[in-house]
């Protein structure tokens, strides 16, 4: 079956051309799939009859099946999404006060940074995604948004996965979320651990999207063990890179600091952080760590998370704390997956040892 999300509009054309139909079917299908965006080839009512059932039988919308969905007493949104090979990824939709729909999406089945405090990397990797199957994602959100009188106006490459280690997938969908869905760039945030060659990378496509680091420690040792990356990228070599983009681009930078109580968040690491960003073009936002079960770590509490933004301001560098949405539905990245997987095992388990009762 040919995914129609995956073609471009001369691909298209060249497809029906090859059906024999005419050319222009091509402009309005594309209307149908992303202006409309329709969820059924059945919608398309100004194509011909015999031109829909083909379509129905040679090709698809999209490729992301539904395999699960939780909605947060905050109204928070998280899809499961089986893929065409079963790997699952997530996906979330986190709605704000302000009228914000913001979409936080996957890059990658899995993830190899090896993050300690993250599910997903506590998973490991299992493949890249395609640019269609990171768009679909958004996709998928904007239509239901639309539906009810909404719109999709935020994107953030914050799911499971690395996005800069898979580059060129990354930059597609971020491409087409412009393109074909008409978000903004400055409304589009792409995050990375610090892979310091794709950041450089990034400075010079000349895109106007927001690049967001995951620094979470100010020094090397702690980082190393919070990040594995940063044993091959080393502070001094990402902050460097940071500055270099900063000054091609002219955009701030953001970085992600999950706080960790009594580790990262002591004054002692805010003094140090401050000092690391002092002078470059940027804002942190701290965000109370969401606990997974592979990680020892609780979210820091109290004042410690005011005190660690004061010191940040003594130095010049803005913060302000993150609210965490989907608390209670376990929306951090991974999570999800986590207990969708858990609970297959546990009926796998459960499936043999009533086959082997059987037998004996």
């Amino acid at each position: 079956m040919i995914d129609l999300y995956n073609l471009t509009l001369e691909q298209l054309a060249d497809l029906l051309a090859s059906w024999g139909e005419a050319r222009f079917r091509a402009k309005q299908i594309w209307t149908w799939l992303y202006d409309k965006r329709v969820a059924s080839l059945d919608a398309m009512s100004n194509l011909p009859k015999s031109l829909r059932e083909r379509l129905h039988a040679e090709t698809t919308l999209g490729t992301l099946t539904l395999a699960a969905e939780q909605e947060s007493a905050d109204g928070t949104l998280k899809r499961l999404y089986q893929l065409a090979d079963g790997q699952l990824i997530e996906s979330v939709l986190m709605e704000y006060d302000d009228d914000r729909r913001t979409a936080c999406i996957s890059t990658q089945a899995g993830c190899a940074m090896g993050c300690v405090f993250c599910a997903t990397g506590q998973m490991g990797f299992s493949r890249h995604l395609t640019g269609s199957e990171i768009f679909e994602q958004a996709l998928y959100f904007a239509r239901d948004l639309e539906a009810r009188g909404e719109r999709l106006s935020n994107i953030v490459l914050m799911g499971m996965g690395e996005p800069f280690h898979n580059y060129e997938a990354s930059l597609e969908a971020v491409r087409r979320l412009m393109s074909d869905l008409g978000i903004g760039a400055r409304h589009i945030t792409v995050s990375t651990v610090g892979l310091v060659p794709m950041i450089k990378r990034f400075a010079d496509e000349g895109l106007q999207v927001k690049l967001a680091v995951s620094l979470h420690a100010a020094t090397d040792d702690e980082r190393s063990a919070l990040l594995p990356v940063n044993r091959r990228y080393p502070l001094s070599e990402l902050i460097q890179a940071c500055r270099e983009y900063v000054e091609k681009s002219g955009r701030r930078m953001t970085f992600e600091w999950t706080l960790i109580q009594g580790e990262n968040d002591t004054p002692e690491q805010a003094h140090t952080l401050g000092q690391l960003l002092r002078g470059l073009k940027c804002h942190v936002n701290v965000i109370p760590l969401n606990p997974t079960g592979g990680y020892h770590g609780g979210p820091s509490a109290g004042g410690r998370i005011e005190a660690f933004i004061a010191i940040l301001s003594e130095y010049g560098v803005p913060a302000t704390m993150r609210i965490r949405r989907g608390i209670d539905i376990a929306a951090g990245c991974g999570q999800l997956k986590s207990e969708v997987v858990k609970r297959q095992r546990v009926k796998s388990v459960t499936v043999v040892e009533d086959a082997q009762d059987a037998e004996q």
